[in-house]
C-alpha cells in the first residue's frame, strides 16, 4: 500500500523517476538484446521497430505523452476547490478520451495495409504485409495507454511517483515475456507482449494506484466545463509536432530508404542514447515539473528561475561527461550489449558511428527536456507546439537529403542536427519571453564541462583502443574490460581536470548527494 500512496519531494521525486528510467531503459536494452541475439539486424526485426510508427503517431496526435502535463494543473485546481468536482472533471476526460482512442485505433486497425505502405516506404510486398498484421496487434494497446496516462496525472497531482515509476518497467517486462513465449513466431510475440504491457503496466497499476489513494468516484460522464479547457491546453499539443517526439519515428521511415537492417542498427544505437536522456534529463523534468507548476500558481517569479536554473545547470554537469565517455565507448559498448547470435561484429562497426553522432547531441535534448516543461508550467503549450512543429518542418528535407547521401549515418545526423536546432529556437523564445534569469551562468557551464570533458574522453578512447586487443578471441570480455578500464580512467582524468581547473563547479551536485545520503 505505501508504494502506492507515498508523496514524495522534488529530490526524492527526482532520484525516483532516475531510478525507474534507469531500470526501464536498462530493461529495453534487454529486450533490444534478445531481439538482436535471434534476429540481429534483419527485415523481421525492421519491421518489428517500423510497426510502431502508426501506433505512436496515433499517441502524438492524441497528446499522448502530455496528457499528465495538461492535467496536472486543471485537476490541481478541480480538486483544491472541491474533490467531487475534481472527479467529475476527470470521469469527462476519461470518458472522451477512450471513445476518442477507440474511434481512431479502430479506424487505422481497418487501414492498416494503406498506412503500413506510408510508415515504410521502401519495403517490399511481403515485409508491408507482415507489418500490418503487426500493426493491428500493436494499436489497440493506444487505448490503454492514453487512459493510463490519465490516470497517471491524478498521481503526479498527488506528488505519488512510485506507480509511474514502475509502469514502464512492467510494461518492457511484459514485452520480453511475450517475446521468449512466442519466440518460434518471429517478432510476432512481442507484438503481444506490447499488448499486455500496455494493458497491465500502464492501465491496470495507475488505477489500482489511484484507488489506493481513497475516495475515487469515477463516473460514465461527458459533460464538464473543464474538458473544454483540457482540450485547449492539449489541442496544440495535438496539431504541433515536435521533433523530438517524431525523431524516432523519421529514423524508422527514412532508415527504410536505406537498406536492409538499417532500421534496426538506428534503434539499437538510439536505444542507448536514450539511456543518459531519461536518466538525467527526463527524470528532472519529471520531477521537477509539478514544483514549477507550483511556484508558477503562487507567481514566486524570481524563485521559479532559481529551481529552473538549477535543474539546467545541474543537467549539464551531469550529462555531458556522461554523453563524452559514452562517445568514447560506443564500440566496446554495442559489442557487450547486443553482439552475440545473429548481431555479428559486422553489425556493431555499422552501428557504432550511429550511436556517436546521436550522442553528441545528448546535451541538447537534455536542455529541452526542462525547457519544455517550463512552457507547461506556465500552462503555455502553444509556444513548444508551434517551435517544434516549424523545427519539424525544417528537419524533414534534411533527412531525406542526409538519408540519400550518407545512407543511416546520415539520418543520424539529422535527427542530431534537428534536436539542436529545436532546441535553440525554444531557448531563444523563452529568454526573450521571460528574460535570461533562468539561463544565467547555464552556456558558460555547458561550455566549461564540455571543455573539462575532453582530456577525459581522449584518454578513455585511447583506453578503449589498447585493452580491445587484449583478447582477440573473447570480444564479450574485451568488451566488458575496455568498458571498466575506460570509465576508471575517465572519471579519475576528469575529477583531476575538474579540481585543477574548476573545484566549485560540482559543488552544487555533491551537496545534493550528501543531503540525500544524510537523510
Amino acid at each position: 500500500m505505501g508504494i502506492l500512496t507515498g508523496r514524495h519531494r522534488m529530490g526524492t521525486a527526482a532520484l525516483i523517476m532516475a531510478g525507474s528510467v534507469f531500470l526501464s531503459r536498462f530493461m529495453g536494452l534487454i529486450r533490444d538484446k534478445f531481439i538482436s541475439y535471434y534476429h540481429g539486424a534483419s527485415v523481421e526485426s525492421d519491421i518489428y521497430f517500423t510497426s510502431f510508427v502508426i501506433p505512436d503517431f496515433l499517441n502524438y496526435l492524441l497528446a499522448g505523452g502530455y496528457f499528465s502535463i495538461t492535467l496536472i494543473p486543471l485537476l490541481a485546481e478541480y480538486f483544491e476547490r472541491d474533490e467531487r468536482e475534481g472527479w467529475q472533471f476527470l470521469s469527462a476526460v476519461l470518458c472522451w478520451v477512450a471513445l476518442v482512442a477507440s474511434l481512431l485505433t479502430g479506424a487505422a486497425w481497418m487501414a492498416a495495409p494503406w498506412l503500413s505502405k506510408l510508415a515504410a516506404p521502401g519495403f517490399d510486398t511481403a515485409s508491408l504485409e507482415r507489418l500490418a498484421s503487426f500493426l493491428r496487434i500493436i494499436l489497440p494497446a493506444q487505448v490503454f495507454f492514453l487512459i493510463g496516462a490519465c490516470l497517471s496525472g491524478v498521481l503526479y497531482m498527488r506528488r505519488q511517483f512510485s506507480v509511474p515509476a514502475l509502469t514502464p518497467l512492467v510494461y518492457n517486462a511484459c514485452i520480453i515475456l511475450g517475446g521468449w513465449l512466442m519466440i518460434d513466431s518471429g517478432m510476432e510475440g512481442f507484438c503481444w507482449g506490447v499488448l499486455g504491457g500496455a494493458a497491465v503496466g500502464s492501465f491496470l497499476l495507475p488505477l489500482m494506484a489511484v484507488r489506493s489513494g481513497g475516495g475515487m468516484r469515477l463516473s460514465v460522464c461527458f459533460r464538464h466545463a473543464g474538458v473544454w479547457r483540457f482540450m485547449l491546453l492539449a489541442l496544440p499539443l495535438m496539431i504541433g509536432q515536435s521533433i523530438v517526439v517524431l525523431d524516432e519515428q523519421f529514423v524508422r521511415i527514412f532508415g527504410s530508404l536505406t537498406g536492409d537492417g538499417a532500421v534496426s542498427l538506428l534503434n539499437y544505437a538510439r536505444r542507448i542514447m536514450q539511456v543518459p536522456v531519461g536518466v538525467v534529463a527526463q527524470a528532472a523534468g519529471v520531477a521537477s515539473y509539478p514544483f514549477l507548476a507550483s511556484l508558477v500558481a503562487k507567481r514566486e517569479t524570481a524563485q521559479f528561475n532559481s529551481t529552473l536554473n538549477t535543474a539546467l545547470r545541474n543537467t549539464m554537469l551531469i550529462i555531458v561527461p556522461l554523453s563524452a565517455w559514452m562517445i568514447a565507448a560506443a564500440e566496446p559498448t554495442l559489442r557487450l550489449i547486443f553482439q552475440q547470435g545473429g548481431f555479428g561484429a559486422e553489425q556493431t562497426l555499422g552501428a557504432t558511428p550511429l550511436l556517436q553522432v546521436m550522442l553528441a547531441a545528448v546535451a541538447f535534448w537534455g536542455i529541452q527536456q526542462i525547457m519544455g516543461r517550463a512552457f507547461y508550467a506556465h500552462k503555455d503549450t502553444v509556444t513548444p507546439a508551434v517551435v517544434g512543429t516549424v523545427a519539424t518542418a525544417l528537419a524533414l528535407p534534411v533527412y531525406w537529403w542526409l538519408a540519400n547521401v550518407l545512407g543511416a549515418l546520415g539520418v543520424a545526423l539529422a535527427g542530431s542536427c534537428s534536436v539542436v536546432l529545436y532546441t535553440v529556437m525554444l531557448s531563444a523564445v523563452w529568454r526573450r519571453r521571460f528574460g535570461g534569469e533562468a539561463f544565467a551562468d547555464v552556456p558558460m557551464v555547458l561550455a566549461k564541462v564540455v571543455v573539462l570533458s575532453l582530456p577525459a574522453a581522449v584518454s578513455g578512447w585511447w583506453t578503449v583502443s589498447k585493452v580491445g586487443g587484449f583478447f582477440p578471441q573473447a570480444p564479450l570480455t574485451g568488451a566488458f574490460m575496455a568498458l571498466a578500464a575506460s570509465g576508471l580512467l575517465f572519471c579519475v582524468v576528469y575529477a583531476v581536470v575538474v579540481r585543477l581547473f574548476a573545484p566549485s563547479m560540482l559543488s552544487p551536485v555533491m551537496e545534493m548527494v550528501r543531503r540525500k545520503l544524510r537523510r
